[in-house]
């Protein structure tokens, strides 16, 4: 850094030398001089974010020498039109230490200063704008100022010399006042020209109807004065009337009475006036507000509609050179890391809206799957080798033989944004979604992926020790989300009524049975028998909200794992799934939160902790950490891996129970430390395959003998699978609207016995019923018994017709 701080003008020499004289130019005596003081870590990364979270501390490298371009690029190349505040031309802007002072080429228009990488950008890609009505430009030394406004967006820019520095600084001042100037005026005036005109007459219209109500009343109010008059008068002349005593104290309450009556009514037109008033004095600025958070929305969609289309664009031409990368020797081993960017790569923040693979959500490249006709339906070719392939595979199943691959994924584009932009902040559940969003398993399905780990769960029942039982309980709580890690499409939601069951009792010892118990909100209920001593049963509610750039998903409800044979009773819920870069950028998955196993008859519990991803982090992605601990909060054990590969476990040793310098000490005891739990590879050509782990292969596998309800009998989720994604589609819509009139059949129903005083029954599982848990006090579907017995019986007569 001395070396940096050293330079100064000198002759002209190459530029690029860090450090080196700088070239002689106009004003080459400013330098690059001290940066300012690095900012407090903070927004600023994304576009127009100046130099982001670490800023321009420390001076820039080299000065404007080491800029493309050399001296050539010190020409200032600035214009200025005939408005006087508008100016365009290039300015060096900080960008981060790696790069430091970056040319781009800045236009100055309509109070708004923004700015490309090149003249010709101007055309398609904005790299950043800032507002200047709130904006404050502060001058640091002969050649660099800052635009601000107040921490958001923070631009350090240099100019060439101090004259070209004054011209850009004069101009942006100018542009400020008139933008300053312009808002003012818009607030006082209420911005008018803004409102459009169906909204004018639609405002007008309320007032001229407001304004006839009041009149209603007011003559109203003139009626009732009139007669509550006359009523007072005839009062009065009874009061002169010789009448028994008793008599006149009534008249005179029904005097008083009257005269209360009339007082409100005035007091009632007096409101209804002070509301009209009020509504014409602030009826523009609420229509303002309103027309302002309008644009406001169809200039966000605007942009992200254009973001999404330039994604898609680059999309389509990475891929085309791919192809020709593929067909040039020496290329076979390049598509080898295709899904996976390189993690060194460094760019500026100009680099932010930069547009990286497309999400695997949409599509995967041809050669993974098959490739579509012009038609919407596959080609006759394409449809023998699917009808050849499943058909082979129906084969292997009837062997009882698990599949070991499905048809590749196939190749569809879609415009992902026409379809996501209308469910910023919605429940997705309710949101009608095509199959290009889907993976070819339910919900329930993914469910029963949770015992993808079950000899977990076996070593856990031949634990003596409760603390030990405990750790292996944990290992398989995180190993339930080791298959999400590359799983970014979403599962089909199950239809009201649907099952799935998975029999791996001569295999595996255990067998299992889900159950769609609701559908808003979707709930499935999940009960798993092992013969090897334990019991697994939750009732899972999914929750998911679209944020714009990333989903989150809530899975609510709680998790009980029991133990026969001695008894431990253990409990625990998920933490929260995000899917990030929904709309631009590689999709990928993250968990956080913390998660509390306790044991309801020893009061034992392990706390773990899923540490969400930081970019500044040096921790190892996807980390896990825990400790197992005594009724008395001692550690017994500590727990530390990652959530997609193992988890191992370290004991807490007597001698070592000072803190977290012991437990450290503890972790480096390689003499102490288990691995309870390893990743499965997953299986060849996974990455066509929607990365379908083993099990995950063989769960939509056809089986005979199933109710008729099972999720491998849903014919959109099969036609998905083999491909045919035209009439997953259209199948998909057909069962909705079918499930959608089955419910407003019961809907009807529950009105009809409401009316008629007749008990209705709601509708209820068939496989489980609500039941209270003794120990966490929860109301929850539990498996009620008689589905295997309805198999061995085959008798499926109780089961609705839902597909």
């Amino acid at each position: 850094m001395s070396e940096l701080r050293a330079a100064g003008p000198g002759p002209a020499t190459t530029p690029g030398g860090a450090g080196g004289p700088i070239a002689s130019v106009p004003g080459a005596t400013c330098g690059p001089g001290p940066a300012p003081p690095l900012p407090s870590p903070g927004p600023g990364g994304g576009p127009g974010g100046g130099g982001g979270t670490l800023g321009p501390g420390g001076p820039a490298p080299g000065g404007v020498t080491g800029t493309p371009g050399g001296s050539s690029a010190s020409a200032s190349g600035s214009t200025s039109s005939t408005s006087g505040s508008a100016r365009e031309g290039w300015l060096f802007k900080w960008t981060n230490y790696i790069k430091g002072y970056q040319r781009r080429w800045f236009v100055l228009s309509n109070g708004l200063l923004s700015y490309y990488r090149s003249k010709a950008e101007m055309r398609h890609t904005c790299r950043g704008t800032i507002n200047l009505a709130t904006a404050n430009i502060t001058v640091e030394d002969s050649c660099n100022f800052i635009i601000s406004n107040g921490g958001a967006q923070t631009y350090h820019l240099k100019a060439n010399s101090e004259v070209e520095r004054q011209r850009w600084v004069t101009a942006l001042e100018l542009a400020k006042a008139k933008a300053v100037k312009m808002l003012a005026e818009s607030d006082e005036s209420g911005d008018e020209e803004s409102v459009s005109q169906t909204d004018k007459t639609e405002l007008q219209n309320t007032l001229r109807t407001l304004s006839s109500k009041v009149e209603d009343l007011s003559t109203c109010n003139d009626l009732i004065a009139k007669h509550g008059t006359a009523l007072q008068r005839s009062l009065s002349e009874l009061e002169t009337l010789k009448l028994p005593a008793e008599s006149n104290e009534k008249i005179k309450q029904v005097n008083e009475r009257a005269t209360l009556f009339r007082i409100t009514s005035n007091a009632m037109i007096n409101a209804c006036r002070d509301f009209l008033m009020l509504a014409q004095t602030h009826s523009k600025k609420w229509q303002k507000s309103l027309q302002y958070e309008r644009d406001q929305r169809i200039r966000l969609e605007e942009t992200l509609e254009q973001l999404a289309k330039q994604h898609n664009h680059l999309e389509r031409a990475f891929r085309g050179a791919t192809v020709l990368q593929a067909n040039a020797p020496g290329s076979m081993d390049s598509s080898k890391d295709r899904c996976c960017p390189s993690k060194g790569d460094m760019s500026d923040e100009d680099d932010d809206n930069e547009f990286f693979d497309a999400p695997e959500i949409i599509t995967m490249p041809e050669s993974m799957g098959h490739k579509r006709t012009g038609s919407n339906i596959s080609g006759a070719s394409s449809e023998i080798s699917l009808d050849e392939q499943y058909k082979h595979q129906f084969m292997e199943d009837t062997k009882k033989e698990k599949r070991t691959r499905i048809p590749h994924k196939p190749n569809y584009s879609l415009n992902l944004w026409s379809i996501m932009k209308n469910c910023i902040g919605k429940e997705l559940s309710k949101i009608p979604m095509p199959v290009n969003f889907n993976e070819p398993l339910s919900m329930l399905q993914r469910l029963t992926e949770d015992l993808e780990y079950h000899e977990l769960l076996d070593r856990a029942a031949k634990c003596e020790s409760s603390l030990e039982q405990l750790c292996y309980v944990a290992a398989f709580t995180v190993s339930s989300y080791s298959t999400t890690v590359f799983r970014t499409s979403k599962p089909f939601n199950p239809l009201l009524g649907e099952t799935f069951e998975l029999d791996r009792l001569e295999e595996n010892g255990y067998r299992s049975i889900c159950e769609q118990v609701s559908h808003h909100p979707p709930a499935a209920a999940h009960h798993a028998d092992s013969k090897h001593g334990w019991t697994l049963r939750q009732e899972i509610k999914i929750t998911s909200k679209f944020r714009g750039k990333y989903l989150s998903i809530m899975p609510l409800g709680t998790i009980h794992c029991i133990f026969h044979a001695s008894g431990n009773h253990y409990t625990w819920k998920k933490v929260t799934t995000t899917v990030h870069n929904i709309i631009v950028g590689k999709l990928w998955i993250d968990q956080s939160g913390e998660i509390e196993i306790l044991n309801h008859k020893t009061s034992e519990k392990c706390i773990l902790k899923f540490v969400p991803y930081s970019y500044f982090s040096r921790d190892v992605a996807r980390k896990v950490t825990g400790e197992v601990l005594d009724p008395s909060g001692k550690v017994h054990f500590v727990l530390l891996g990652t959530w997609d590969e193992k988890m191992d476990c370290f004991r807490v040793t007597t001698s070592l129970e000072n803190g977290g310098d012991s437990r450290q000490r503890a972790h480096e005891a390689e003499d102490s430390r288990v691995m309870l739990w390893k990743r499965n590879p997953l299986p060849k050509n996974a990455e066509n395959m929607y990365y379908f782990s083993e099990l995950a292969l063989t769960l939509n596998a056809p089986e005979s003998g199933t109710a008729p309800t099972d999720s491998r009998l849903r014919p959109d989720q099969r036609l998905m699978e083999n491909g045919r994604w035209d009439e997953a589609n259209a199948e998909k819509q057909r069962l909705e609207e079918k499930q959608r009139i089955s419910r407003k059949k019961r809907e009807a129903e529950a009105v009809k016995a409401t009316e008629d005083g007749t008990p209705y029954d709601p509708y209820k599982a068939l496989w489980f019923e609500r039941k209270k848990d003794p120990d966490t006090k929860e109301v929850s579907h539990v498996y009620r018994g008689g589905y295997w017995e309805s198999k061995d019986k085959q008798d499926w007569s109780m089961c609705p017709d839902i597909f």
